[in-house]
């Protein structure tokens, strides 16, 4: 039997603990004290350019703690342990416990401060409070630790720096006014696969994106939006986007100055080049100047496709000029509401010729043929000999591309034409309101389409020197104009007694422009056009020669004749006024007042990007459509194609077409304002109107 006392160390081991116990907790005091000791003397010997131990000392914790993202739960870890270790052996000390159970006593004081109440006799009394401060203070660091932690969890959560976790997204680089419009397109093109997710990577607060995302007003289709705050310019942001398993990209231009908007452009290209995965989308890049297409191309290679939207714009804004109605057409093609452009193989046509191939798509209109041998090149509008090889696709007008198939080939009677198309060989007298950066484009287009002995007046707030001088710059010689001679006048648009000097009633067609003082700012800029407009429009009606009969009491467009919005009315009836708006909220004031055509600029770019990015092929056709060379929208009257009263199906005017070499697309009756793309039931006659219109393909 063993006696009582073998199971109580000795003595001297417990005092040998306690001392031990002490000197550790001495040590650092030493140490420091030393410090300071050897720091005085050194300051005293005149070393004052040597650093101090304190300073050395402090810095070296600071860069571990910098450095090592686990420094602060290790120095934690260490500190626990230091505690329980110096605690068990003071506790040995006083004790007449075991080394083990004074180990396992102190780690709970350390856990649980109140477990010394228990403590008999001053000694262990004494240690036990101080083993429960240190627990104490290193529960208060690791709380302080964990929330820490969890804050900056939630923090970068809430900031958009998490990584996204997507593949075959849409990814959308940089913020601009265009991006409700389309982020709209883009939920519309993924409305029949029950939705997608769309990415947009900007240099904003995550939260204040999503605000402004919400507060736009149409429905996102089941498709998701997720917004990262971040740089298109570094690749630890765009890896933080997914950005090698997006199926398309899109960089949208700065709304600021144009170089500095496409510079910015082609560092991103460069960043995304650079990502070392590879990508598996193309690039689609929104330019403000044609200048820098080439630049762009060139760094991007065959990943990149171009959108040049300024100039798109101008070009477009002439063409509806000299056709008023085209911008609601071009709207219809370029959105994912209506009809729009697909390409897809179709077997069973191979070896048929284009005459056919137009009229076997009940619910669709070829439009061209995607050539295999030529590496796959669109011909658009291709002759009617044309015969569809192996490989080949068809380029077709439909609604979507799953509501069109080809089916078996109809009879149709072609007929003759009633009348060749004279091309209009008459001076125009044309007005340009307001400056853009495109002027010289959109001169060089104009003396294309005019006749010779037209007039271009431009009137805007530019001194005529300087006018001259960027017109040179932009590489135009304007005494190698042919067909028109330029007017200058210089004036504010926006300042009745300035547009008064202009003979504004003798104007055939007249041009509202987002002027380059205010484009940056779509509110403004737009404010600006309908005030234009309005002065111009009240101009005009004042200066009828027949003012004071065309008051009546009959309502048009639920406005009286005889009202101040009726004379303006009247007035459109007179000259063709185009206004560019860039904000889409401001289309609905000139749809109702009825008093000018109008360009929705911002909201056309946003579907011509969309559109590339859903299918890059698109592109090169939007490319030749826009271009004032090649083949175009036309907007053509009915009796170039049918008598008065005539009984003809769809599909026996667009044969008759194809004897200019012309495909219909669309029409617009007499009676409608608006016209139908793709019309249904392509095969039934029906009686036709002179007034009606066709929409037509056709070269320039």
């Amino acid at each position: 039997m063993r006696h009582e006392s073998d199971y109580i160390p000795s003595k001297g081991l417990k005092n040998l603990a306690l001392i031990v116990s002490v000197t550790l907790l001495s040590v650092p005091l030493v140490i420091f004290k030393c410090m300071d000791v050897v720091s005085k003397s050194r300051s005293s010997d005149n070393i004052s350019e040597e650093v101090s131990l304190h300073k050395q000392l402090a810095y070296q914790v600071d860069v571990f703690l910098s450095v090592n993202p686990y420094a602060k739960p290790l120095a934690l870890l260490v500190a626990t342990l230091l505690v329980i270790f110096l605690g068990g052996l003071a506790l040995f000390g006083v004790t007449d416990d075991s080394l083990a159970d004074c180990l396992w006593l102190s780690w709970t004081y350390v856990a649980d401060s109140g477990n010394h109440a228990n403590s008999d006799g001053v000694g262990p009394r004494l240690v036990s409070v101080s083993i429960s401060f240190g627990g104490m203070l290193i529960f208060a660091m690791m709380l302080g630790l964990v929330s820490d932690a969890i804050s900056e969890k939630f923090d970068s959560l809430r900031k958009g720096r998490s990584e996204v976790v997507e593949q075959n997204h849409t990814l959308i680089l940089g913020w601009s006014d265009k991006l409700g419009s389309l982020l709209n397109q883009l939920a519309i093109a993924n409305e029949s696969l029950g939705g997608g997710i769309v990415v947009v990577m900007a240099e904003r607060d995550k939260e204040e994106m999503e605000m402004d995302i919400a507060k736009m007003e149409f429905d996102f289709k089941g498709t998701s939006v997720i917004c990262r705050s971040g740089s298109p310019l570094i690749l630890v942001d765009l890896k933080k986007v997914s950005v090698s398993k997006a199926r398309a990209i899109i960089v949208l231009a700065d709304d600021g100055n144009a170089d500095q908007s496409d510079a910015r452009a082609l560092r991103t290209v460069l960043s995304l080049t650079g990502v070392k995965e590879g990508l598996r989308g193309h690039i689609v890049v929104e330019l403000s100047d044609l200048d820098n297409e080439v630049l762009v191309k060139l760094v991007g290679g065959d990943l990149v496709e171009t959108v040049v939207a300024h100039d798109v714009i101008g070009r477009l804004m002439i063409q509806c000029a000299r056709q008023p109605g085209l911008a609601q057409i071009w709207e219809d093609i370029l959105g994912f509401e209506n009809c729009e452009f697909y390409i897809k193989r179709w077997q069973k046509l191979d070896g048929m010729v284009f005459e056919d191939v137009l009229i076997s798509f009940p619910d669709a209109i070829p439009c061209g043929v995607k050539v295999a041998s030529s590496g796959g090149n669109i011909i658009l509008n291709p002759e009617d000999t044309y015969v569809l090889q192996e490989g080949d696709e068809v380029l077709v007008i439909a609604e979507d591309d799953d509501t069109y198939s080809p089916a078996a080939l109809p009879m149709v009677w072609r007929g003759n034409l009633p009348k060749d198309f004279i091309v209009p060989n008459s001076s125009e007298k044309i007005l340009f309101c307001g400056w853009r950066r495109d002027m010289e484009d959109m001169i060089m287009v104009l003396d294309a389409f005019l006749a010779t002995g037209s007039e271009l007046w431009m009137f805007n707030d530019v001194a005529e020197k300087e006018r001259k001088r960027k017109l040179i710059d932009g590489g135009l010689d304007t005494d190698r104009l042919e067909n028109i001679t330029l007017v200058h006048r210089e004036g504010n648009a926006v300042i009745r007694r300035h547009l008064e000097s202009l003979p504004l009633e003798s104007f055939d067609s007249i041009l509202i422009l987002a002027d380059e003082s205010v484009e940056d700012s779509a509110v403004q800029a737009d404010s600006r056009s309908l005030a234009t407009l309005l002065l111009i429009r009240d101009i005009q009606a004042k200066r009828l020669p027949l003012r004071e009969a065309m008051v009546t009491q009959t309502r048009r467009g639920g406005f009286s004749q005889g009202s101040w919005i009726g004379e303006m009315q009247q007035a459109s009836d007179k000259s063709v006024i185009i206004s560019e708006i860039l904000d889409p909220r401001t289309k609905n004031l000139l749809s109702m007042s009825k008093i000018s055509d109008y360009v929705l600029s911002n909201e056309l770019v946003s579907m011509a990007l969309a559109m590339v990015a859903e299918d890059r092929q698109i592109n090169y056709v939007l490319e030749e459509l826009f271009a004032e060379e090649g083949n175009g929208l036309q907007i053509r009257q009915a009796d170039l194609y049918l008598r008065e009263g005539e009984e003809l199906s769809f599909y026996e005017i667009m044969l008759r077409a194809r004897q200019r070499r012309e495909i219909v697309i669309g029409t617009r009756l007499a009676n409608s304002e608006r016209a139908i793309i793709n019309p249904p039931s392509k095969s039934e006659r029906r009686r036709w109107s002179a007034k009606d219109v066709f929409v037509v393909i056709a070269e320039e």
